[in-house]
């Protein structure tokens, strides 16, 4: 297992996480089971949304004896009302559900306390500018919660919360489907049956997100890095492809930002099925080749998404982190100095560029990659 830095929490975690949400359907040896697999390949972070009472109590007690081994994305607004879950800014509803959460899941502490669920912007203003963000601060500063972080669908929401200063991380919903949707404040557009035809490339308000937050130092964790398992079936995938677990696993740590990827885990075989990506040959991580080729919608052409399909380069250069640092670099007036740091420590940079051109010709995006090394090299110096 790999492990990333996540932003400024300096958590280092593993780059495959466990979403607990499919974990609601399970007793309490399955949800075991599954957690026993996570933590036998090094699995480390836990995300636990779910206000549902039994799931919390059964995570709980398969954690029991190894809490410290884990970091827990705990939220702050998912509450059980009457039997069913609610979302809240109310401060006493918020207090009592996360006071159960930290009883049913036998701990003292969450990692990273998660403001639940701000997809709009009226939420936001109610979120941050009240009670509700007056205790966030109160659990942090307790010690109740460790670190800030903040759930989102909605870049718009997000670049708020990478802008603010206090919110350490976001846990964003990021897979090749949804990154081609402009922002919105209704997630149920994401899981139309249809995308509009035409839609071509990353949106450019979640380009601008992954690097702002790269720049920022707010990492990332992902949600629905599979789209509810959608893109898994060609006929419901809107590409009309089908991708594998280990194609959106890939997709999602090429994002600038990304320090771990959230899947949801039915049974211990799933869980195989997205470690596999630990071992996996650059032929199978490949999302790129497929998504060029996808019938439905043109797919980032004359973009880089850092998939590094463009490898090897005859003299060494890591072609998909030049033109991260590239893109990072020009969304200042003036180069940031810890991108230009980070650019010149590489081993090889854009000025040993000979001009051969062969990766072109394996980029399935059809990115003019000489001509971008000779403006990077120019733009650094």
């Amino acid at each position: 297992m790999q492990y990333r830095r996540l932003g400024k929490t300096n958590l280092m975690v593993s780059e495959i996480g466990l979403g607990g949400e499919w974990l609601e359907r399970h007793n309490y040896e399955e949800c075991k089971a599954v957690i026993d697999c996570a933590d036998k390949w090094g699995i480390n972070i836990l995300d636990c949304w779910m206000s549902e009472p039994n799931v919390r109590t059964n995570i709980g007690k398969a954690l029991a004896g190894r809490r410290e081994r884990w970091f827990i994305q705990g939220h702050i607004g998912s509450t059980w009302q009457d039997g069913q879950y609610a979302r809240t800014r109310d401060v006493d509803a918020c207090r009592i559900a996360f006071e159960d959460l930290l009883t049913r899941l036998q701990t003292e502490y969450i990692d990273l306390g998660m403001m639940h669920f701000v997809d709009q912007e009226s939420d936001w203003d109610l979120a941050v500018n009240g009670p509700y963000m007056e205790y966030v601060k109160e659990l942090k500063a307790s010690g109740k919660i460790r670190h800030i972080g903040m759930s989102t669908h909605n870049p718009a929401m997000a670049k708020k919360a990478a802008e603010s200063g206090f919110v350490e991380m976001i846990l964003f919903s990021i897979n090749p489907a949804f990154d081609l949707l402009p922002p919105t404040e209704n997630i149920d557009d994401y899981f139309a049956d249809e995308y509009q035809e035409g839609l071509g490339g990353i949106d450019p308000e979640r380009r601008a997100l992954y690097r702002l937050c790269e720049q920022n130092d707010v990492g990332i964790t992902v949600m629905k890095p599979y789209a509810g398992g959608r893109l898994f079936d060609g006929s419901r995938s809107p590409f009309g492809v089908a991708l594998t677990p280990v194609q959106c696993i890939h997709y999602c740590l090429t994002r600038p930002g990304v320090a771990a990827v959230m899947a949801g885990y039915d049974s211990p075989e799933h869980v195989e099925a997205a470690v596999a990506y630990e071992s996996a040959s650059d032929e199978e991580k490949n999302y790129a080749a497929v998504l060029a080729k996808a019938p439905r919608h043109t797919f980032g052409q004359g973009e880089c998404t850092y998939c590094g399909h463009c490898r090897p380069c005859p003299v060494g250069i890591d072609i998909a982190m030049v033109n991260k640092y590239y893109d990072l670099a020009v969304m200042q007036e003036e180069v940031p100095a810890a991108v230009r740091e980070h650019y010149l420590a590489l081993e090889r940079r854009a000025d040993a560029c000979i001009g051969c051109r062969g990766c072109e010709g394996r980029c399935p995006f059809g990115v003019k990659i000489a001509d971008r090394m000779k403006k990077t090299a120019e733009l650094f110096g």
